[in-house]
């Protein structure tokens, strides 16, 4: 009999079809995704309702779930168990059905909650599990508080009294209303971030997730500290398509963490710099993460805007742990990799400047034709095919084309999800009124004080993410907190920038630090120790957030000369603080140089338009920096390698 490829034994006919519905589950997700984006119904005669389209792809995801993934979290290894496919089938015959006829279902509930309470109960209870295995317990059961809120509030003390609704007006509401389940925050994942996964799946089949990993070995492994280089470049590259901390730190962590320790650098420390450099990922332009395309829509702004807003704080970001990396490796005496180990740049560009001209047919459709961002992720995913028939030599291109579809669509599956549940939450903040309750208890506390108003959302969207996706991190706070924060006059795009940058941070802060705890099992090293330092090396993502809510400059809003001013003297700030933090100037620094340094830093991370003498704090900054640099002073001796193999860069 035919074997398994897992070794498990002979394959039955019944395991072969739950394969086949898998795939075929997961290859129809992207399609639908993509025939929706180009009006594809419309143009074939049909009118549909997006919350038609929305339910379909929700059913086509629960079952895809439940076919492949256990209660436990993890994939079938054995024969799908029962239950599991009863919940599939009644997962996607549910949703069909509301497909089928949404206006009649949505109209009849409207008027008799009664009249259709079996499906609205199934989707909801479905899609908790389906949550719960994808994205973890901590979302689920916050998903479970605001439901017993919905049903319960009403008995909470003022202020936090919400409106009183029957269960089953509370069901039906979640389940059918456009501002539930099937309402925004579905859309955007179904139609933008779904285009973009797809992207992303067709570029690494074509090849780029290793073009991109070898141009960065060559132009950064001949210098000091060049592996952990290699892993902050890379991990910004592919980070920045993916959109997923985790995802990244897996792929990209793979190659760069065992190169990282081979060079020197401590399995902890390895694994640390990988993790802050995917999970900042979801930062860097162009594509970032999910969070970015719902912002976009929050905020009612083109996705440029939110890109460019990104764009400063990113590179800060990046920038940052660029300087770590290079400053501990001179401090250290790392040695640069060996000319064996690096492949030449202009063969990598030679075999592969392919590669870079998907970007530029994304950036070009967005930024200068102003196409809706799933249709200019259409259009880099249509640049993509021939490079993808060109690198299989005109002959596996469909298959990798199919896989790629597979690929995304496995991939989307969470992202789908984690957005339906959100819509939970927003479905009930809206139905009970607890939203505005919210926004006043926050201004209440914060007592009209900005900065402590800051404080307090810092805190909550640190405490929230733990443990849970960016996506239904941001969803959150963006629901909770940003109202509050506008209210007391901060700019609407730097208040949800702020949230995004500190849920985005429970990525890397303990006790849940998933993204950390993933790269330390890459890298053997003890996990809470990883997410500590990886924390401390992320120490731009708790401090620029707060400059930029009260300075907008950092994000690009203002007068073009305070930016670029605003820009240059963090940059410096930056690397004056990080020197600090390493011990490394020109060479190794003592205690008090070490305080100097540090203390320039802090006053050039000042925007100039912070508060009135904010520019002449900057001018004194940057003196000390000056000095710090130009003048002598007396080091310990510190054995260095041969110069050859310590560039600097």
């Amino acid at each position: 009999m035919r074997q398994s490829p897992d070794g498990s034994g002979a394959r039955t006919g019944v395991d072969r079809l739950f394969a086949g519905l898998r795939t075929a589950f997961a290859v129809s997700i992207p399609l639908l995704a993509v025939g929706f984006c180009l009006d594809a119904p419309r143009r074939l005669g049909y009118v549909i309702y997006d919350e038609q389209f929305l339910a379909l792809l929700v059913g086509l995801c629960l079952a895809l779930v439940f076919l492949s993934t256990g209660p436990r979290g993890k994939a079938h290894k054995r024969a799908t168990p029962w239950y599991d496919v009863l919940a599939a089938m009644v997962g996607l015959g549910v949703c069909l059905f509301i497909a089928s006829d949404y206006e009649g279902i949505s109209m009849a509930s409207a008027m008799n909650p009664m009249a259709h309470l079996f499906p609205a109960l199934a989707v909801v209870l479905l899609l908790l599990e389906g949550v719960r295995r994808v994205a973890g317990f901590a979302l689920m059961a916050i998903i479970l508080v605001f439901l017993a809120y919905g049903l319960w509030g009403y008995m909470m003390p003022a202020p936090l009294t919400g409106q009183q609704v029957s269960p089953q007006r509370l069901a039906v509401q979640i389940a059918f209303d456009p501002s539930a389940i099937l309402g925004t925050a579905l859309f955007i994942c179904a139609t933008a971030v779904v285009t973009f996964i797809l992207f992303g799946s067709i570029l690494e089949k074509a090849g780029g997730t290793e073009f991109f990993n070898d141009i960065s070995l060559a132009l950064f492994g001949g210098y000091r500290g060049g592996a952990a280089k290699i892993a902050v470049t890379s991990s910004a590259l592919m980070g920045s398509i993916s959109g997923s901390a985790v995802a990244n730190v897996v792929s990209s962590g793979v190659v760069t963490i065992p190169l990282m320790k081979r060079s020197g650098y401590r399995a902890q420390t390895a694994a640390a710099v990988e993790t802050v450099a995917s999970t900042g990922g979801q930062l860097a332009p162009p594509v970032m993460g999910a969070a970015a395309f719902l912002m976009a829509d929050f905020l009612q702004v083109d996705y440029s805007e939110v890109v460019l807003a990104a764009l400063i704080p990113a590179l800060l970001y990046f920038l940052s742990i660029f300087f770590q990396v290079d400053l501990a490796a001179a401090r250290q005496g790392l040695r640069a990799l060996s000319k064996s180990e690096l492949p030449s740049a202009r063969a990598v560009m030679a075999r592969g400047w392919i590669y870079p001209l998907p970007f530029v047919v994304l950036i070009i459709a967005m930024f200068w034709l102003h196409l809706r961002v799933e249709e200019a992720a259409l259009w880099a995913c249509a640049s993509l095919l021939p490079i993808l028939v060109w690198r299989a030599g005109g002959r596996r291109s469909p298959g990798d084309l199919f896989d790629a579809l597979a690929s995304a669509g496995r991939s989307s599956t969470s992202v789908i999800l984690i957005a339906a549940a959100a819509g939970i939450i927003i479905g009930i903040l809206n139905l009970t009124g607890l939203s505005f309750s919210l926004t006043r208890i926050l201004i209440t506390l914060g007592e009209n004080n900005l900065f402590l108003l800051l404080l307090l959302s810092a805190a909550l969207s640190i405490v929230l993410g733990m443990g849970m996706p960016t996506v239904g991190v941001y969803v959150l706070l963006a629901t909770l907190v940003t109202p509050s924060m506008i209210k007391l006059g901060v700019e609407p795009i730097a208040a949800h920038m702020f949230v995004l940058y500190f849920g985005m941070m429970s990525m890397i802060t303990p006790p849940v630090a998933v993204a950390a705890f993933s790269a330390a099992t890459l890298a053997s090293s003890p996990p809470m120790r990883t997410a500590i330092e990886a924390t401390i090396m992320a120490w731009p993502a708790f401090i620029v957030p707060f400059l930029f809510v009260f300075s907008p400059t950092l994000l690009g809003v203002g007068p073009s000369l305070a930016v670029i001013a605003s820009t240059l003297t963090a940059l410096a700030g930056v690397w004056c603080i990080t020197a600090g933090g390493v011990g490394y100037i020109r060479d190794p620094a003592g205690p008090l140089s070490r305080l100097a340094i540090f203390a320039a830093g802090a006053a050039l991370l000042m925007p100039t338009d912070l508060f009135h003498g904010a520019l002449l704090l900057n001018v004194a900054g940057l003196a000390v920096m000056i000095a710090m640099l130009v003048l002598p002073r007396k080091t310990r001796p510190v054995s260095a390698p041969a110069p050859q193999e310590t560039r600097a860069g």
